[in-house]
């Protein structure tokens, strides 16, 4: 085997350094010029050396800490049965305002909620999942406002749900918000979770007094008219959204499409939910005024919006041959349902 001690390149970083003072201390004379400058060169080599492991190391974590922690965080929970079986609903309870709850519970409390995931967390390269819980969000804050304004107060002159009046005022709170927001304060700040969550604590508290005679859900036909006309309204401006999309199309390569595409989606699947428990909290109002296959047609067509999940999202020209627009047959179940939420409103008003 050869001496080590005339290869100090096969040495580890420390002991070459040692190798001058072993020298002396082996012979009791001090280094010589040779051993420093030995020493000299072999040193800026290995922290060369070293600095290319530590970055390799860096990068090497950086290629599988993003592809992986998106790949496990990833979910569009599109799921059209969600709460059909397990709702928890307490007894003269609304099955509307459990479900809103449910919701809240899956994607803020149980899940990931990703749109204020900061730089350094995989969540904040995806975009698809941000916009889709956006999109249920923005629909539980205007089922928020309904609640407060019409249906959980007997008349406009009867004063307003504490519960109510918080969980709306909750709802409209951002949600890319992380625990700092140096665009407004160095201190901490309420993260959009904390303040999602706190809202559905309101609305099951706003249920539990409804289930022991304490607060009100008036099971009204205008009532229902008003709510329907609202979220009808709120789709429209989606259409809006979506029209202005679809008028500059950009292909396979238009970035804004999937945001927009699941944005729409996480809306319509919300108010999907939504709507098919406010049929059975208002059975007898649809009974009633015989709305139940008008209802049913609206759920359809709310269904078929909620369920579009392409693999891509294209935003093609409307008339293109070879790429598809998915944002415009998105558009086509979003109108349609807006048209039957008009008709079923109409019915109402008589």
């Amino acid at each position: 085997m050869a001496d080590t001690s005339e290869n100090p390149r096969r040495l580890p970083f420390w002991d070459r350094l040692r190798i001058p003072f072993r020298r002396r201390a082996e012979t009791g004379t001090p280094p010589t010029p040779t051993d420093t400058a030995d020493t000299a060169a072999v040193a800026p080599r290995s922290r060369a050396r070293l600095v290319r492991t530590v970055v390799f190391a860096v990068l090497a974590v950086a290629v599988l800490w993003y592809p992986i922690g998106m790949a496990l965080i990833h979910e569009v929970d599109d799921d059209l049965n969600f709460g059909t079986t397990e709702l928890v609903v307490p007894t003269n309870g609304s099955r509307a305002v459990a479900i809103a709850a449910a919701l809240l519970q899956r994607e803020v409390v149980d899940g990931h909620w990703t749109a204020n995931d900061p730089f350094f967390m995989p969540g904040s390269a995806l975009d698809n999942m941000p916009a889709f819980q956006q999109g249920i969000v923005s629909a539980l804050a205007r089922f928020g406002f309904e609640l407060t304004d019409q249906i959980g107060r007997v008349r406009g002159s009867s004063r307003t749900d504490p519960d109510l009046q918080e969980a709306a005022g909750l709802l409209q709170y951002s949600g890319n918000k992380w625990i700092f927001d140096f665009s407004t304060s160095l201190a901490p700040t309420a993260t959009s979770e904390a303040q999602y969550t706190r809202a559905r604590r309101a609305l099951i508290d706003y249920n539990q007094r409804l289930s022991q005679g304490q607060a009100v859900f008036e099971r009204r036909a205008d009532n229902l008219q008003a709510t329907l006309d609202r979220i009808a309204l709120d789709i429209g401006s989606s259409s809006a959204t979506l029209d202005q999309a679809v008028a500059n199309p950009r292909g396979w390569f238009d970035m804004r499409a999937d945001d927009i595409f699941y944005g729409v989606k996480g809306q319509m699947y919300a108010y999907y939910l939504i709507l098919r428990e406010l049929q059975k909290d208002f059975a007898n109002v649809i009974v009633e005024r015989d709305l139940q296959g008008a209802y049913a047609q609206l759920l359809d067509s709310m269904a078929h919006a909620a369920g579009l999940s392409p693999w891509v999202v294209v935003n093609g020209a409307p008339d293109a041959q070879f790429e598809a627009s998915h944002l415009a047959s998105e558009g086509f179940y979003l109108m349609r349902s807006r048209t039957q939420l008009r008709e079923i409103t109409t019915i109402l008003q008589k």
